[in-house]
This record gives structure tokens, C-alpha cells and sequence, in this order.
């Protein structure tokens, strides 16, 4: 159906995913005008929210359900840490280091892993990322259990000094919005139909020509840079590094942070990460219970919610039609 004719279902949803995106961007940068919500919640949203949309590249779009994501999440925020501690150098290019670094694990990662097939790709992710684990328990320059704790933010481009809320708020933002924008570019180029149709039949996609291999490993190394990125943006908020973000339990999260907003769509790990980042905020006064509370939550998504909560819009939306 050409652009001129009456849009499909899918260009609707689409086009009302643009339109509720636009709201959210123009709501988050009224945050610290308006005074509403806690900046610093909105900024470990954000950060949440680009490591959802990394990890839904890869398992809404290629397929590949990675179990060992975190290793990417939590390494990121390591080698922002250790360059802003140790090395003093300045917050963007502790961020250009985190990002370069984790795309060449991902290099490594994706080389070993990515020949393996469904259950074998997954458990091949999370032995990698377990041993990464241990790695990163013994090693001096994380700390072990302490962490990598109290490191500067710095001064970006030597100019703007990152202590102060509004101006790391509105890094933070700038940071997501640009990692959105390659993360839609990618799931709308020529390169993002090939995942897609790798993720429905790979048999019939190599049949047509296609290398699914090389793509499938693109895929995965982007999205691990993407995660390394956002591991990084959160240490620089937190001004923390700890264990917590390579374990395996935060691969688990961003699994939960996709199916509750809606594998496969744009604005689901988005909204999903936001969720997830309000139950650990407003629901910490129930201690241990938040993982009870969470595990309620994704056994909702699955019985009622299956395609979650943007995916079900859009079914909606297409039944309404």
C-alpha cells in the first residue's frame, strides 16, 4: 500500500508510537522545570530504558534471547567508573571508553557465541557472562564486593560541571535520545528488514542469500555496546559500580523490562524500564517482597498482558481497523 492510500495498521501504530514518544521527550524535559518527579529517579529510568532498548534489538528483532546481558550493562559502568577514578580523565571520553570497549567484548562474546542455536545461544551467553562475574569478583580495579565508589563526574568538554543536577539531568537525556535514534535507525534501515526476517524463518532467509550469521552477530555486537553505554550513563549518575549490575539477576531484568512493555516494539523497553524503575524506587519499603512483587507482575504480562503493554495497544489498534 503506498504512502498516498490509506496507512495500514502497522504504519498506524508506528506513527502513534512517534506521536507518544514525542510526549514523553517533551514531558522529560520539563522535568527539572516543573519540579514533579525526582530528576535522579528519571535519570536511572533513562538509563534502564536504553538497556531495555539494546537487549529488545536484539531479542524483538533478531531473535536471540541472551541470557548473560548484563556482563555488557555492568562492565560499561566499570570501565566508566575506573577511567573517571583512575585515570581523571573527562566524563565524555570515560563514556567513549566504556562504549568502544564493550562493543569489542561484544565482538568476542558474539564470535563464540552467536553460531549456537536457541537454548545453546542463550546458556552460552550466560556461562560467558558467569565467568565474567567471577572475573570481576577477584579483580583489583573492581574493588571485589565494595565496588568502585565516590569517582568524580567531571567537567564536560571542560566546561560544564556534571555535579550540578540540571546539567547531568539533561546529559543523561541527551545520551538516551541519541542512542534511540540509532537503535530506530537500525530497526528501520534494509539491515533491520533482514533481522526481522531472520527472527520469523532464518531458513528461508538464508535460502534468499542472506548471511545470517554476520547479521545476527551485528546485531548482537551493536546491542552490546548499546548496553555498555547505558551501564556507563548509570555509574555516571550513581557515581557507582558495583557487582549488582554483571550479575546474572540483572540479565533477568531486562528480560522482564522488555515483555512487560512489548518485545519487538519501539516504545514497549522504554515503558517496561520505567515500570521497572518505579517498583525498585517506590516499592524498596517492602524489602524483600519487591521480588515477590515483580515476579507478580511478569506472571501478569504472561497470562493477561502476553504481548505486553504497548503490544497490546497495538493489537488493539489493529482490531479497531
Amino acid at each position: 500500500m503506498r504512502a498516498g492510500s490509506f496507512l495500514p495498521w502497522i504504519e498506524k501504530e508506528s506513527r502513534l508510537q512517534q506521536i507518544l514518544f514525542a510526549g514523553l521527550i517533551i514531558g522529560l524535559a520539563l522535568v527539572p522545570v516543573l519540579g514533579w518527579i525526582y530528576p535522579y529517579f528519571i535519570m536511572q529510568a533513562l538509563c534502564f530504558a536504553l538497556f531495555a532498548s539494546a537487549f529488545n534489538l536484539l531479542i524483538g528483532h533478531a531473535g536471540l534471547a541472551s541470557f548473560g546481558h548484563a556482563m555488557f550493562f555492568g562492565t560499561g559502568g566499570y570501565l566508566c567508573a575506573h577511567a573517571l577514578k583512575v585515570w581523571a580523565v573527562p566524563p565524555e571520553l570515560a563514556l567513549s571508553f566504556a562504549l568502544i570497549a564493550t562493543l569489542l567484548l561484544g565482538i568476542i562474546v558474539g564470535m563464540i557465541a552467536i553460531r549456537r542455536q536457541g537454548i545453546y545461544f542463550s546458556m552460552t551467553t550466560l556461562a560467558l557472562a558467569q565467568m565474567l562475574y567471577f572475573v570481576y569478583l577477584q579483580s583489583p580495579f573492581t574493588h571485589g564486593e565494595d565496588g568502585i565508589q565516590g569517582f568524580p563526574r567531571g567537567h564536560l568538554l571542560g566546561l560544564i560541571d556534571l555535579t550540578q543536577i540540571n546539567a547531568i539531568y539533561y546529559f543523561i537525556l541527551l545520551l538516551f535520545l541519541l542512542g534511540q535514534m540509532l537503535i530506530a535507525r537500525i530497526i528501520t534501515s534494509p539491515f533491520g528488514d533482514v533481522l526481522q526476517a531472520i527472527r520469523q524463518n532464518e531458513t528461508r532467509a538464508q535460502s534468499l542469500g542472506y548471511e545470517t550469521v554476520r547479521y545476527k552477530w551485528l546485531a548482537f555486537v551493536l546491542s552490546a555496546g548499546l548496553a555498555g553505554l547505558a551501564g556507563a550513563m548509570k555509574a555516571l549518575v550513581t557515581q557507582t559500580a558495583g557487582l549488582s549490575d554483571v550479575h546474572w539477576s540483572m540479565s533477568g531484568d531486562v528480560i522482564l523490562m522488555v515483555l512487560i512493555g512489548g518485545m519487538g516494539t519501539y516504545l514497549g523497553p522504554i515503558l517496561g524500564a520505567f515500570v521497572f524503575a518505579a517498583m525498585l524506587q517506590y516499592l524498596s519499603v517492602l524489602g524483600q517482597w519487591v521480588i515477590v512483587t515483580q515476579g507478580a507482575l511478569f506472571l501478569l504480562c504472561v497470562l493477561i498482558f502476553r504481548h505486553g503493554l504497548i503490544g497490546e495497544l497495538a493489537l488493539r489498534l489493529k482490531r479497531n481497523l
